[in-house]
């Protein structure tokens, strides 16, 4: 270890390094105004998916666009390796062990991000923001917990993960998953890992319009419906918020209209659809005043790799350690696979372009940052663990967190457990294992102490812990031993949430359960499997309040399962 260094540990020892506790911190009201925030979230996404992150990748020529006309952010993180952790925590700025959400809702949950959270949405709409949700919410969706209750005027978009539900277009998964049934007979099949007996709901607002939803036209809905609420908002002279969270890049991925051209195949052709679609939201917004948006897109979480060649690229961050011993280092997990994320940010005149920053940030970080850029003001009595990092969006500085948790995402370890972390470019594992790789392999739970160390600055590939005996690892463990335990410290004295996790059938979201698998419609033929409501949306609407919106499960007659599909007309 050098003696610069050396010195670095050594600050850092000296000096408090948990960069949490922010409330009530803002920005001054910018003197351009309030701009407007598109935030494009794209689903399992490798950080080597993105083409300017890693050369081998040749269909995101969008997003390289948008990386060479803003900020590319290499050392960007999700707040957690799995689908509703993430999300909350980038609504929220706080981690699940404060938010409450730890691991994912379920298509019966009655709960969802606690309702004392308060969202990104709900701060910018008070200060005079129009906002709107497009896409996979995955939050809760029975009740309040609804993204319409969560500060979105408009919401359009599934409730939960798209492999969360049958469809008549069911793309591509492994294992794949048969379409809906469409009589009684074909429901009771039951196959492994595949959601049979629920069609996949899309709703605009609190109606449910279309059951099961055509995934082979999702994503052009999207853009269509991000493009209309971008001039709508724009059109109305207010500042708007858009949160688009696409289905691209997890599984099933679509059909392709066309044979994939890339080497790439079926998940190649996904890539490129996902790229056309942000690169459309790009001209939409700049055509509505280019230099008045900013557009910050991100990954919720890294590959999902035992879909094998449906999962994305890791680019240089495989974890080698964890991968000598079985098991996968991306999604779910706490190694940088499970976590590390393409990011880049684009906002002509304001954010400087072709430029790469190496600042440790995360996707914590976009609601203090976007908050302070609005001038309002982070709501009280809780503390936050992301960062305004404003100056590091403009060019100002390069320097983010010091200290960045990563919780335990459905691999080893309790969900929600703080048991990683990262200070400056070491990274401590107290467990690791727990996630199944592309070969079957889980990997061993194993629980360290002292922690494995890495040091991320010539070991990306996180193969090789430090010597425990090294003086590099005797200098540093002081160090991440102070930050865990004031980290820990944090959160057990911090307002922290609890979430509802209980499940009823009744909080299935369900169009019309007199037809199988919950259709909108019953199929006569193969050609109704595309009929949405229509001249039905006055059914559809009336099942979701009762069973969605307005009621709780003990003010229905359906209490379980099969009393749900008892009416199912055949």
């Amino acid at each position: 270890l050098g003696t610069s260094s050396l010195k670095k540990v050594l600050v850092l020892v000296l000096v408090p390094v948990l960069a949490v506790a922010l409330a009530g911190r803002s920005a001054p009201r910018a003197a351009y105004g309030q701009p407007n925030f598109i935030v494009i979230l794209a689903d399992d996404v490798g950080w080597g998916d993105l083409g300017a992150n890693w050369a081998e990748t040749k269909e995101t020529p969008h997003l390289d666009e948008l990386a060479a006309e803003g900020t590319r952010f290499v050392d960007f993180h999700s707040a957690a390796s799995t689908c509703s952790p993430s999300r909350a925590s980038l609504l929220t700025g706080r981690l699940g062990a404060r938010n409450g959400v730890t691991h994912n809702f379920a298509v019966t949950s009655v709960g969802g991000l606690p309702l004392n959270e308060t969202t990104l949405a709900e701060v910018l709409r008070e200060a005079g923001y129009s906002t709107g949700a497009i896409g996979k919410w995955h939050l809760g969706h029975h009740g309040r917990h609804h993204p319409s209750f969560r500060g979105f005027d408009y919401y359009f978009g599934i409730p939960y993960s798209h492999d969360m539900g049958c469809t008549d277009t069911p793309g591509y998964n492994l294992p794949p998953c048969p379409p809906c049934p469409r009589h009684g007979a074909d429901a009771r099949v039951v196959r492994k890992d595949c959601y049979t007996e629920v069609a996949l709901p899309l709703f605009e607002n609190v109606t449910i319009i279309q059951q099961p939803v055509n995934l082979s036209s999702l994503a052009a809905r999207y853009a269509e419906e991000a493009t209309r609420f971008i001039r709508r908002a724009s059109d109305s002279g207010r500042p708007f918020f858009l949160y688009l969270a696409l289905a691209h890049m997890h599984v099933p991925l679509g059909v392709p209209p066309t044979a994939p051209t890339s080497g790439r195949g079926i998940y190649g052709a996904a890539l490129s659809e996902m790229d056309t679609l942000v690169g459309r939201i790009k001209r939409v917004a700049d055509s509505h005043g280019k230099g008045n948006t900013l557009l910050w897109f991100a990954g919720d979480n890294g590959p999902w790799a035992q879909k094998c060649e449906l999962a994305g690229r890791l680019g240089p961050f495989v974890g080698s350690w964890q991968r000598q011993r079985g098991g996968s280092s991306a999604k779910q997990t706490t190694w940088e696979g499970g976590h590390r994320v393409p990011a880049v940010a684009y906002w002509p005149g304001h954010i400087p372009a072709k430029r790469t920053s190496h600042a440790l940030l995360s996707t914590l970080d976009v609601f203090p940052t976007l908050v302070a850029l609005a001038g309002a003001a982070l709501p009280p009595n809780r503390r936050f663990d992301g960062l305004d990092v404003s100056p590091v969006l403009f060019g100002r500085s390069d320097v983010g967190h010091k200290v960045l948790l990563h919780p335990n995402s459905g691999a080893a370890g309790k969900d929600g457990g703080i048991e990683t972390l990262r200070l400056a470019q070491y990274k401590a594992f107290y467990t690791t294992g727990g996630a199944m790789a592309c070969d079957g392999s889980l990997g061993p739970a194993e629980h360290h102490q002292p922690p494995l160390i890495f040091n991320l600055d010539r070991d990306l590939q996180e193969q090789q812990p430090l010597d425990v005996a090294s003086r590099e690892y005797q200098a540093v463990l002081p160090a991440i031993s102070r930050a865990y335990a004031q980290a820990l410290e944090d959160v057990a004295t911090d307002n922290v949430s609890v979430a509802d996790y209980s499940k009823d059938p009744a909080a299935t979201p369900c169009c019309d359960p007199r037809h199988v698998a919950c259709r909108c419609q019953e199929p006569a033929s193969p050609a109704a499997a595309h009929l949405h409501c229509g001249s039905n949306i006055k059914t559809c609407s009336i099942f979701h309040a009762v069973h969605t919106v307005r009621g709780h499960p003990t003010q229905t007659q359906i209490k379980t399962r099969g009393e749900l599909w008892g009416q199912v007309v055949t």
